[in-house]
């Protein structure tokens, strides 16, 4: 038919020839394809390049973790006797509206440093505990507990005048439930250290570190670490590449030369005076790390994870590892430094380091009371993340 438009296919479905235009339509289409199809292989390079990275620091991780044993770590601090009392409840009481609680049992758990001294023991370090009990029952029954009596306590002073800090914990529940906490009554020297106890305990540690492989600092503020034992404290970290970790309740700025901190967001914000957010919380930490002299601060943030800050490098975010329901996190900050620190001490970077404490930390929350990880779990964590 004279005038008529008509079309030829060529190659291709999407694309035909205008006799009139003499142009090829659909191109553009046919390019977007192809442009879809490389962003896709692109992407696919990228997911098996991210489970190859993901594999090898897996693998990374679970070299260092087998190093733990045989670590020397010395631990000086607080040591603390964390005494749970457990009741049943049985009604109110007609003197006052509280529950009336029938005795079932008592348990004595080593807590603050005796927590990290156990949990250096748990993870097959060889531990040197600084510290100092009451000449009393209670203290005697910590040294018995702590490491299921394994640990050498030559270095953990018994004095007569003191008696041994307990946090006593008052636990009730029913027959079949589990217990929760209702009070908790603290005991402590604060401030009742004798001058040739703290002599004493000084010596022993500057003695101690020369041989230590890692140093941690465990500072709840009950009163063993006293100015003069902190200065000894700072003075060796200046002179020393032994790596000096502290966990300081209300003293970590005092602290100085150290290799690196682990305060909580509560010592964090006690310490600066900043009530801590997702905006201004890398900016406080870097203030904190010139004041210290650190080469790096780990805050440990609850359910928001961990964040590492480091002299000169970007800061590292870990989000929670496994779950976030968490059973109890009494000690949990004991076993991050204790991790952390053991994994410094067997060749970890600052960062594989944290990635072992936010494991270790997993597991240790989903246990009642004061607890300890060990190889084994970590291990079971690391595998069963997936990064």
């Amino acid at each position: 038919m004279a005038g008529a438009k008509t079309t030829t296919a060529i190659a291709g479905p999407m694309a035909r020839i205008d006799d009139k235009a003499g142009r090829v339509k659909g191109r553009s289409t046919t390019a977007r394809f192809m442009q879809l199809s490389t962003v896709f292989r692109k992407t696919k390079q990228l997911i098996l390049n991210d489970a190859l990275n993901n594999t090898n620091i897996k693998k990374r991780l679970l070299v260092i973790v087998k190093a733990f044993p045989g670590r020397k770590i010395l631990v000086i601090g607080d040591i603390v006797a964390d005494e749970y009392i457990f009741g049943i409840t049985s009604r109110i009481s007609r003197e006052a509206p509280v529950a009336i609680l029938r005795y079932d049992s008592t348990v004595i758990q080593p807590g603050c440093a005796a927590n990290a001294i156990n949990n250096i023991h748990s993870l097959s370090g060889h531990v040197i505990p600084i510290g100092v009990v009451g000449e009393d029952e209670t203290g005697k029954k910590l040294l018995a507990v702590m490491g299921k009596g394994e640990i050498v306590s030559d270095t953990i002073l018994v004095e007569a005048g003191l008696t041994t800090p307990v946090k006593t914990r008052i636990m009730a529940g029913g027959h079949n439930t589990t217990k929760q906490q209702m009070i908790r009554i603290d005991r402590d020297n604060r401030g009742n250290l004798p001058k040739k106890v703290e002599k004493r305990l000084a010596a022993i540690f500057i003695k101690s570190a020369k041989v230590a492989d890692a140093i941690i600092i465990s500072d709840y503020g009950l009163g063993t670490i006293t100015p003069y034992i902190r200065r000894a404290i700072n003075n060796f970290a200046k002179g020393s590449k032994t790596p000096v970790i502290v966990d300081s309740r209300y003293d970590m700025l005092k602290y100085k030369n150290i290799t690196a901190a682990t305060p909580n967001t509560e010592e964090m914000e006690w310490a600066t005076g900043v009530i801590l957010s997702d905006k201004n919380i890398v900016e406080t930490g870097k203030k904190v790390l010139t004041k210290l002299n650190s080469k790096a601060l780990l805050i440990t943030r609850g359910k928001d994870g961990m964040l590492l800050l480091q002299k000169g490098k970007k800061e590292f975010k870990l989000g929670i590892c496994g779950k976030d329901e968490v059973a109890d996190v009494t000690g949990a900050g004991d076993t991050v430094i204790s991790t952390f620190t053991m994994s410094l001490a067997a060749g970890a970077t600052m960062e594989e380091a944290t990635r072992i404490a936010n494991y270790a930390g997993s597991v240790v929350v989903m246990k009642s009371g004061t607890a300890t990880a060990n190889m084994d779990e970590i291990r079971g964590a690391i595998n069963s993340d997936h990064l």
